[in-house]
């Protein structure tokens, strides 16, 4: 079997859906069976599992460090949709200065990016789901 390239598109947020959740399952599972995910793109509600600051209780999954691991671990792009991220207060250290804002709070591993960076990935990677 070829493996696959797979770009993933998350709109649900960290918490309160399972949409995330269940990307991030999906994520690992693809892997294990021997497929690549290229990019993670979070859009809409999904920029939310990009804060840094979010704290989830003991026992619910930590969904920005679980994001984080999965990246580091298998060389995966996590692009969040700045304009989404701007509505909703995410943002990293540039666009806080640019806007002068008091801080930044995108999580290590992800970075800001245009819908082009979506687009890209969908003409280049063999399939995209959407969660």
């Amino acid at each position: 079997m070829t493996p696959l390239s797979y770009c993933l598109l998350v709109t649900g947020p960290a918490y309160g859906t399972q949409r995330a959740g269940s990307a991030l399952l999906f994520a690992q599972h693809v892997i294990a069976a021997g497929h690549r995910i290229q990019c993670v793109f979070f859009y809409r509600e999904g920029v939310s599992n990009a804060n840094v600051l979010t704290s989830p209780a003991g026992d619910e999954t930590d969904m920005v460090r679980q994001w984080q691991q999965l990246a580091r671990d298998n060389d995966i792009q996590l692009a969040v949709c700045v304009a989404a991220a701007l509505r909703r207060g995410v943002t990293d250290a540039a666009q806080a200065e640019s806007l002068k804002l008091a801080a930044a709070n995108l999580a290590d591993g992800f970075s800001l990016s245009g819908l082009g960076t979506l687009a890209e990935a969908m003409m280049t990677c063999d399939r995209v789901i959407q969660f």
